[in-house]
């Protein structure tokens, strides 16, 4: 079977390969920005009401913050590789069960 190009597998219409395990390190890293600014927006939002317990806080809770975000953003991300996969490993067990049904 030929390997499609990545425009091809954006353009298929049949859906027959996957873009999003292609893609999945680039959601990685635009969730990881996202979380950054979440997190640098809380520790700006602390910093702006000038008082001492709530910069304190943002001090404390904006690296809190952002690791829960990427650690939860890992997380889904690996649960759509890992449903992918099992979608990939299926019709290649398909295929080998036909193929051998062929015989």
């Amino acid at each position: 079977m030929q390997d499609k190009g990545f425009f091809a597998k954006i353009f298929d219409l049949t859906f027959s390969e996957f873009v999003t395990v292609k893609i999945i390190k680039v959601l990685f890293i635009i969730g990881i920005i996202l979380a950054t600014l979440g997190a640098l927006g809380f520790l700006i939002s602390s910093f702006a009401t000038g008082k001492f317990f709530a910069i304190i806080m943002g001090l404390i809770l904006s690296p809190i913050i952002w690791i829960v975000y990427v650690i939860m953003i890992r997380v889904w991300l690996e649960i759509i590789i890992v449903i992918f996969r099992i979608a990939e490993n299926t019709t290649e067990l398909v295929q080998l069960k036909k193929s051998e049904l062929g015989k």
